[in-house]
């Protein structure tokens, strides 16, 4: 387990943060820690099932997706480098997951036991990123929350361009996906980026975006 080739991605989490070297390499045993690698395409969780151990992303992106009874699907998550999942799902060892984990184009991912940080010092911290996902949520609820597309995309931007501190940023999923996360089909975003586009309020190439006005 090469800890040390994320070392600059894991000190920076929460959940480490000020955490170095061998101190590291020791927090990171201590909670049971394994990396693994996912080919695109690959699963990394299924509904139904507990999931044991919460995610580290080290490299790539994870998407975390629910089916209503209808077959819809709803991306509850999308998740980069330096950011976690199914921490909840595991400090409450749900025996049911409601959602399936997924990689659309490979990953690395660090996994973690949170029954085994119970016993360390690093627990304020774990409930603290529990908080910090919480937050999360509330940022996706806003953005569904809203009644046409264009106000869920200009919060969803504006979001972003917080998040990056600029109002030029990249948006870490693609069309089809960014559709879903935002509760529409991909040709009527297409239409309303287009738009966007024309009226000077967004300017974009591929995944990278500018808020203009």
């Amino acid at each position: 387990m090469d800890i040390r080739k994320y070392e600059s991605i894991i000190k920076n989490v929460t959940l480490f943060f000020g955490t170095e070297g061998s101190g590291l390499d020791l927090a990171v045993k201590n909670m049971d820690g394994t990396i693994k690698s996912y080919s695109k395409g690959e699963f990394l969780h299924m509904a139904g099932k507990a999931l044991r151990k919460f995610g580290l992303v080290l490299s790539g992106t994870v998407q975390v997706l629910s089916d209503d009874i209808n077959g819809e699907r709803t991306i509850m998550a999308s998740v980069s480098p330096g950011e976690t999942f199914g921490e909840s799902l595991c400090f409450l060892k749900k025996k049911n997951s409601p959602v399936y984990i997924y990689t659309s184009e490979g990953a690395v991912v660090l996994w973690l036991s949170a029954e085994k940080i119970k016993s360390t010092e690093y627990y304020d911290r774990f409930t603290a990123m529990i908080a910090e996902r919480a937050l999360a949520m509330n940022n996706r609820i806003q953005i569904l929350s809203k009644i046409t597309l264009r106000e869920k995309l200009i919060t969803y931007f504006t979001q972003l361009a917080h998040q990056n501190k600029s109002n030029t940023f990249n948006v870490p999923l693609n069309r089809e996906d960014m559709a879903t996360y935002v509760g529409t089909n991909r040709s009527a975003l297409s239409r309303e980026l287009s738009n966007m586009k024309k009226e000077g309020l967004i300017d974009f190439y591929k995944a990278s975006f500018k808020i203009l006005k």
